[in-house]
């Protein structure tokens, strides 16, 4: 198994997070899905550079970003970012797209249950023929009924995968299916090889290892369904604004190069700007924690 972080969760230069990952030994990234960001042969020669390969990209969907949407042009607009970020991914020589359908935050439908799968449908298998035309995989990712009402389980985003297509897979995340799933662990075995990608942070979102989430036996069902692809963690620590903070220097009260968008996401994440020595203890903790497994 290999290791790959996203970096989307503190805004920095490519530079910074590429010399502190490949300092730490992981071996890829799950780049940012801001397509419209990075010059791809560029970031494609600085990446080899420090000998980091692209994983593949995970949506943002945020603002107007929404393939479930009631009007049919913010649909085309939606399928149109994610098929201009699965172009990125190809073009870095990555393999996974992790497609959230919905608006992240967004928890109130637009419209009936049958018409927004139809929709969800028609949108993803647009993905997918670009997918599978290019050797990508598409991985539909549950996340927490906090963050959307559409696809919270793993069985829901499976039931979506085989309605979309032979080749199309999903993407668990550690974090959500503690909130989520009565059995985390009969559900990694339920996707069996449709699981395309894995997402790692612990039970509080920390990094994996400081909270209680069991990754032994995490491990040992990825095992059991062959599972040997990349583990890409996804942290997004909680901020604590009280006395109580027993990481006083980890919010960054000035941060550079953070858009209103970026903040916005990150604080609907329960986070905040975080300070770089906080961060850098975040990965190398992921690493510590997960390196006996790679």
């Amino acid at each position: 198994m290999k290791l790959a972080i996203h970096n989307w969760m503190r805004a920095e230069s490519l530079e910074s997070t590429l010399s502190r990952i490949a300092g730490m030994g992981y071996s890829h990234l799950e780049i940012q899905g801001t397509p419209e960001s990075y010059d791809t042969k560029a970031v494609k020669a600085q990446m080899d550079s420090y000998g980091i390969q692209c994983w593949g990209s995970v949506t943002l969907m945020l603002e107007e970003r929404n393939m479930l949407a009631k009007d049919k042009g913010q649909r085309r607009m939606s399928v149109q970012y994610v098929l201009d970020l699965a172009k990125m991914v190809k073009e870095l020589g990555g393999s996974v797209i992790s497609l959230v359908p919905a608006t992240v935050g967004k928890i109130i439908p637009d419209a009936r249950p049958e018409e927004e799968w139809e929709w969800a449908v028609e949108g993803i298998k647009e993905v997918y023929a670009y997918t599978e035309a290019n050797g990508l995989k598409i991985g539909i990712e549950p996340i927490n009924r906090f963050e959307t009402y559409f696809i919270n389980r793993g069985a829901q985003a499976l039931a979506l995968a085989e309605a979309v297509g032979p080749n199309c897979g999903v993407c668990l995340d550690t974090f959500h299916m503690n909130i989520e799933e009565e059995d985390m662990f009969t559900t990694i075995k339920n996707i069996g090889d449709r699981l395309v990608n894995f997402h790692v942070a612990d039970n509080n979102r920390m990094a994996p290892g400081m909270g209680h989430l069991d990754w032994n036996r995490i491990m040992s069902t990825l095992k059991e369904i062959n599972y040997d692809e990349v583990l890409s963690v996804e942290f997004c620590a909680p901020m604590d604004r009280t006395p109580a903070n027993p990481y006083p220097n980890s919010i960054d009260e000035a941060p550079v190069g953070l858009s209103d968008e970026q903040l916005k996401f990150l604080q609907d994440h329960g986070s905040s700007a975080v300070t770089e020595e906080f961060y850098t203890m975040l990965t190398q903790k992921s690493m510590d924690t997960l390196k006996p497994y790679l």
